[in-house]
Parts: C-alpha cells; structure tokens; sequence
C-alpha cells in the first residue's frame, strides 16, 4: 500500500497596512472619476521594509508553528515579484527560518499561475517533507485598474506524507500563448488588455477543459465541489467559469477581494489556505490557476483536518488590519513617488557581505547566545559573558533563537527627526521571557502609540535598503502583538 503524499499543514501572511480604496478613488477624482465605482473595501499593502521574500517568512513561521524544521528536504517559493532577479529568493527565506543547509531550494515565476503549477509540482514530485510557499506583491500604476484592485500576501504549505489533511486526487494542466497582460523584465508596472477579450477567450473557453480533465482524472463529478477556487483581478470571472463547468454556484470561495485585494500569483494559495481553515473531512477542493494556460487540481480533504491549525491563518491575519486613509503612503511604499526625506537620508547602507555571511547565525536566523555557566542571554553575542561575575569565553554558548520567543516593551521613543521611510521611528529596549534584553526597531505601531509592557512578536523585515546597489539587507524587528 502507498502512502498518500499531500498537504500537511497551512499558513498565510497578509500584510497589516490597509489603505481604504475611496481614499485611492478620491486622489484621482480630477482625472479617473470612473475608479469611485471600485472603491469599496480595503486593500492591503506592504510597509516600506516588506517584501515578498519577508511576506514568505512570516507565510511560513504560520505554517510551521511548532513542528520541526530539520526533515525538510526542499523549499519551493512562487512569485512573479521576487526581491532579486539573480539571486536565490527561495535560499534567502529557507535561511531567516533556520532550515537544514543540505536542503534544495528553487525559485519559479514569470506567470500569474506559478502559485499553482508549482504546488501542482511539488505535489507531485512527492519526495519527502517539503514546504511550498507562493508570495506576491503586484503593484498597479497610478490611477489604473490593477492599483485600486491589488493587494499583498503570502500563503505557505507543508507537504509529506504524515498527517496528511489535504491529497491529491487529479490535476489537469495546459499551456496556450494567451497574452492577458504582461510585464518585461525590467518594468515596473504590468500591461493589461481589454477586459472582455480576457474574460471570453481567456478564461471561457481555456479553463473549463482543462476542469472537466481534471475531475475526470479524480472521478469527481462537477456537482461534488465544495469549494471551487479561481482567482481572478477581474469580477465576476469565476461565478461564470463555475457556471459553464456546472459547478454550484455555492462552491464558490472567498475571493479576499473585500479587505485584501488580488495578490497575483500568490492569491490562489491564500484563497486555499483560507479555505482548509473551514473546509470538512471528504470535502473536494477544485483550485484553478490562469496564465498562460491553466491549471486544475482536484484535492480532496482528510479527517486529519480537525487536527491542525496554523497560529493565525489567513482569517487572522486579514483580522489584525493597521488602516489607513494616507493614498501617499501607498505610493511611497511602492516606489510611484520620489519624495525629499532630507539629507539625514543620504548615508552610505553598503552592506559588507563578507560580515553578514560570517554573523549569519544571529542576522538572518536571530540566534543568541546562552551562557552555560550562568544561564545569561546576550545578543548580539560577544567574544565572553556579559556578565561581570562571569565573562566565561563564546566557546561555552548554546545557541538560543529568539524569533519565536514571548517578549514585551521595555522602553521607548518616537524619533522624528532620523531618517525612516515610515516615520516616526520608533526604538526602544524589548525584554524576552527568556531573559534576552536588547534594544530594537519596533514596526506597524498604530495611531494610539506603543506603552511599557505592550506585548510584541518577532517579524523577518528589511533593516534597511542600499539604493545604489539594489540591496536589501534583512534582519528582524518587534511589532505590537495586535494591531
């Protein structure tokens, strides 16, 4: 008898900041008043040190939660909006969460539906533990379609053969040279054709077949979907698909258009994750991805389903919502604006990478150091205990990683006059349960402010961005607990 290879655990990340689509509508009022008619709900948008590669982390640390990390053999990330074009994005995010150095990782792109031609990949590799990651953050240009309709996020997904709560029951894929929309490769902005032209020869007459093989390869029948999954930048597309395939209308899933926005090549698999934290023993999932082609897999869920969860979900993370109504910062963030942040703004950010490959450990990972002959914490770790009654040499530390450790403010400031791309800053000292103490950028600090002993957690952010050479350098920084 096989083992069923299939999904084992699930997680999302949506990032906080949340700009209401009126304020969007009302800042382009003079030129584009037809955007009033989009402006209901929210989307969500990245803070200025957050990307898809940070989103990825946070997407994963979810999934995760409390299983162990060193049996997993490879990390697939999906996005068309990755940090680095020559750089391994995938090898960034398996080192922030202290993966096993021989596992294998890889990248995959250039498509709206990398998201699910790479799950449908791994699923199907089916070589051991593994963990699959879609992240994305299309950006839209200014006053069009795409900039009131888009969002931000990231969902993640273990996979193996223990505990399995998700499997495989039959995909179907194709490959067409539909030109919906495209962005070269050093262009900021995607290009998008006429609305019906995608809708009628697009998704139409290219989904539905690739459905019906799909559900035939399952030996599922159409009207046994419970929750059908087709993401879409467009509305009302996926009632129509559903229709045609003789789908029930009440299969249809969430489309986290409301308060999150469409999150390109990621949005398929939040629409997933979203739906697993409901979904029922013997339910099929049909989960659809369009560019280029299509994709089709038919899952169907385990009774293992009621036996996991993820920390937040995607339900909370769309739940712990920072709102805004500042259209300008929304530009700001997504590089639409060239704004005068003063000559404090002009100091060198080189990063001396032969440093940030030595200090790994505690960089990217947050690994401090305990002292085993008197149980002090300290980070950064130093050459000898800090303490004055000790100073027993590094060679007697244990490794501690504090990024899942509880902490809570210390101290405080608001800094307004330094340089912050999202001021003010705010810093101040962060006590760990563990003893840890160390002063630390606090981020997503809404308008009531911060106050001693506000609870915080631990997120994977970039520290700060050296603009002359593209280079983000990445650590990690405290955020209130809620929002």
């Amino acid at each position: 008898m096989t083992t069923a290879y299939g999904i084992t655990g699930f997680g999302g990340y949506v990032p906080r900041l949340r700009l209401e689509r009126s304020a969007i509508a009302a800042a382009h009022q003079w030129m584009a008043p037809a955007l009033k008619a989009l402006a209901k709900g929210q989307r969500a948008f990245c803070g200025w040190d957050e990307d898809s590669a940070t989103m990825g982390v946070e997407a994963a640390r979810d999934a995760l939660n409390e299983r162990p990390r060193s049996d997993i053999s490879r990390l697939v990330f999906a996005s068309t909006t990755h940090p680095f074009a020559d750089l391994q994005n995938a090898a960034i995010i398996a080192n922030a969460l202290g993966l096993p150095d021989h596992i294998r990782t890889l990248d995959i792109g250039q498509s709206q539906r990398a998201g699910t031609a790479g799950l449908l990949g791994a699923l199907s590799e089916a070589s051991g533990p593994a963990l699959f990651i879609a992240s994305d953050r299309p950006r839209g240009k200014p006053a069009s379609v795409q900039e009131i309709g888009n969002g931000a996020g990231a969902a993640a997904f273990t996979l193996g053969t223990d505990g399995v709560i998700a499997e495989l029951r039959g995909s179907a894929s194709r490959s067409a040279m539909f030109v919906d929309h495209f962005r070269a490769a050093d262009g900021r902005y995607d290009y998008f054709w006429e609305e019906r032209w995608i809708r009628d020869e697009g998704y139409m007459k290219l989904v539905p077949p690739v459905i019906s093989a799909a559900l035939a390869q399952a030996d599922v029948a159409a009207k046994d979907i419970r929750h059908f999954i087709l993401p879409s930048s467009f509305k009302g597309i996926a009632a129509s698909v559903a229709r045609s395939a003789g789908i029930p209308a009440e299969a249809e899933a969430d489309s986290l258009t409301a308060c999150c926005g469409y999150a390109g090549s990621a949005h398929a698999l939040l629409m997933l994750a979203h739906v697993l934290e409901r979904a029922q023993a013997g339910d099929h999932i049909l989960l659809v991805g369009f560019g280029q082609g299509c994709d089709a897999l038919v899952l169907r869920v385990t009774d293992a389903i009621g036996s996991i969860n993820p920390r937040r979900g995607i339900s909370g993370a769309l739940a712990d919502a920072l709102n805004t109504d500042a259209y300008l910062r929304l530009l700001a963030n997504e590089g639409g604006i060239d704004l005068d942040w003063g000559m404090r703004a002009e100091r060198p950010v080189k990063t001396a990478l032969t440093e940030q490959y030595r200090s790994n450990d505690q960089i990217a990972q947050f690994q401090a150091g305990k002292c085993r002959a008197c149980g002090t914490v300290q980070f950064p770790q130093l050459p000898f205990c800090v303490s004055p009654a000790c100073n027993a040499p590094a060679s007697q530390f244990d490794q501690v990683g504090l990024a899942d450790v509880k902490a809570h403010v210390m101290t405080f400031t608001a800094d307004w006059l330094s340089y912050h791309p999202a001021p003010p800053l705010y810093v101040g000292f962060v006590q760990f349960e563990n003893s840890a103490r160390l002063m630390m950028e606090i981020v997503d600090v809404g308008p009531a402010g911060l106050e001693v002993g506000t609870p915080v957690n631990m997120v994977f952010r970039i520290k700060d961005m050296d603009k002359a050479r593209q280079y983000p350098r990445y650590f990690w920084k405290a955020t209130p607990a809620k929002a």
